[in-house]
């Protein structure tokens, strides 16, 4: 183990022999700290924080700390991080705001500089979360989305497995999945690039694409969409999986742009 002096380690925190702790590190307890993990300079690991094996956390960053929330009153809460996660310079992740409540984050998801996640979010498994992207209270995201830089996604949302905000853009309504986000909650496309690289087949992109169209490129009502999609589109597994995201909306679901021809050359 190597633990520089100038680290403060509290009692009651666990960590495997081979935690490797940078200087100015401050971790308070209970926690747990998993093998291989290392923790590089200036970061702070708050309590009731429970961190796997192999991941990094980078210079600065803030882990487990309180949640931003008025309704916080100093409650046992928890932060839940995976394994293979690189947590890198002064990203945020706060603890759960409810008593017994935790944020989560899974496995091999990459958060880069300045991002925070906030009380109670969630991330599935390889995740990437750009520079200066904020995710809020309570939000999940799915395996494999993609949050470009300074996205803002607000409260109690969802965003699907496979989905891709472009830099910048911002949502207060679901992002379904395998699609691609720009400006507030616009649905531009399928992410094509995404699903090819997961290996999705030809047949499954295809009938992907045509449930977009008639879920987001063609205007009427969703449930009426919805509708057609199960009647005209082969039922995969993936377009299943659409149908049920969208129908399991609590906020709404991304809107396809006002004008059909902004749609991505790919639809």
């Amino acid at each position: 183990m190597a633990i520089d002096p100038s680290a403060r380690i509290a009692p009651g925190v666990e960590l495997a022999p081979d935690v490797e702790v940078g200087p100015g590190v401050i971790i308070d307890g209970p926690s747990t700290i998993g093998a291989g993990t290392c923790i590089l300079a200036h970061a702070y690991i708050g309590p009731y924080t429970t961190i796997g094996e192999r991941n990094l956390i980078g210079f600065g960053a803030i882990v487990g700390y309180d949640p931003q929330d008025y309704a916080f009153t100093g409650e046992e809460s928890y932060t839940i991080i995976g394994d293979h996660n690189r947590i890198r310079e002064y990203v945020t992740i706060h603890r759960g705001t409810k008593p017994g409540s935790a944020t989560r984050v899974g496995n091999h998801n990459f958060l880069m500089a300045l991002s925070h996640l906030a009380h109670n979010s969630c991330l599935g498994n390889h995740v990437v979360v750009v520079n200066g992207a904020l995710v809020g209270g309570y939000v999940e995201v799915a395996d494999r989305a993609f949050i470009s830089a300074n996205c803002l996604l607000h409260q109690f949302i969802r965003v699907g497995a496979l989905a891709i905000m472009r830099g910048g853009s911002r949502a207060s309504r679901d992002i379904p999945p395998y699609a691609i986000i720009d400006d507030t909650h616009t649905v531009k496309g399928v992410n094509l690039v995404g699903l090819k690289r997961a290996g999705f087949a030809a047949d499954t992109i295809a009938a992907l694409r045509q449930a977009f169209r008639l879920l987001f490129f063609r205007r009427g009502n969703l449930k009426a969409a919805l509708a057609r999609v199960e009647q005209e589109v082969p039922l995969t597994p993936e377009v299943a999986h659409l149908l049920e995201f969208i129908r399991a909306a609590k906020r709404g679901v991304a809107l396809g742009p006002k004008d059909a021809g902004d749609a991505d050359s790919d639809l």
